[in-house]
């Protein structure tokens, strides 16, 4: 029997969770043309139909903000909101939606961060990323800048980093500095390897996620979504009553 089989015969199959129990997506890419996720608003707005047949009341979407492919500014993606909450508007579609970014770790996030022209939600919350090839030689640096600013840093799906798969003193780590972290819920269906599912069940079992996210940038997130619902550790972490995303 190979890994893959013998790491999904692990995993108890329940009933699906209830998304509602969640409240919030705050990581996702519905603004239209604006980077990688949602092409149109007509894809927009199907996929927001689609997050509120899960059980989802409200939406904070997150569009990427990184130097080398999708240099978004402040106002362009307060302008792309106003322009899906007047399409959704249009189709009686009531659900709230916000705005803030996805923020890459790299020079152009240090200089926002400076200037103060930081994209926030919640309890003053700033979303970033890192690189999925190397751990960042600034990342202490940037979430002292961060934090001596007054945000509340949250990273981004720390699972699917794989430098720190072996070395998980990294994530107690950055939750003892006060960095909150964000599981994507796909993560936990294996699409991105049985690697990184591995660590988001583990990340679970040790008490170290508040905050889920879908992480939705088309149909087929939506789909893995679904189908995550019946998995034991998604069921587990949104019993544990630790996510914050209600807060938001």
């Amino acid at each position: 029997m190979s890994f893959l089989s013998k790491l999904f015969r692990k995993q108890k199959v329940l009933e699906p969770i209830d998304l509602s129990l969640v409240g919030t997506d705050m990581h996702s890419h519905l603004i239209p043309g604006i980077d990688d996720g949602s092409p149109n608003t007509e894809v927009s707005l199907d996929l927001i139909r689609k997050l509120i047949d899960l059980g989802y009341s409200k939406i904070i979407t997150t569009p990427h903000v990184m130097s080398d492919y999708y240099r978004n500014s402040s106002s362009d993606i307060l302008r792309g909101l106003d322009q899906l909450r007047e399409a959704l508007q249009k189709e009686n579609i009531t659900i709230p939606v916000e705005a803030a970014a996805e923020y890459f770790l790299d020079e152009h996030f240090e200089k926002l961060i400076a200037e103060k022209d930081v994209l926030t939600f919640g309890d003053n919350h700033v979303l970033f990323e890192l690189s999925f090839m190397t751990e960042p030689a600034s990342l202490k640096k940037v979430l002292f800048e961060l934090q001596m600013a007054g945000y509340k840093p949250i990273l981004a799906h720390p699972e699917r980093y794989p430098y720190w798969h072996k070395e998980f003193d990294k994530y107690r780590e950055l939750v003892d500095r006060d960095v909150f972290l964000q599981l994507n819920i796909n993560s936990l269906t294996g699409t991105y390897s049985p690697q990184v599912q591995k660590c988001g069940e583990q990340l679970i079992q040790e008490g170290l996620i508040q905050f889920l996210g879908t992480d939705c940038h088309h149909h087929g997130h939506i789909h893995l979504t679904s189908s995550a619902r019946s998995h034991s550790a998604l069921h587990q972490l949104i019993e544990s009553n630790k996510l914050l995303n209600k807060t938001l």
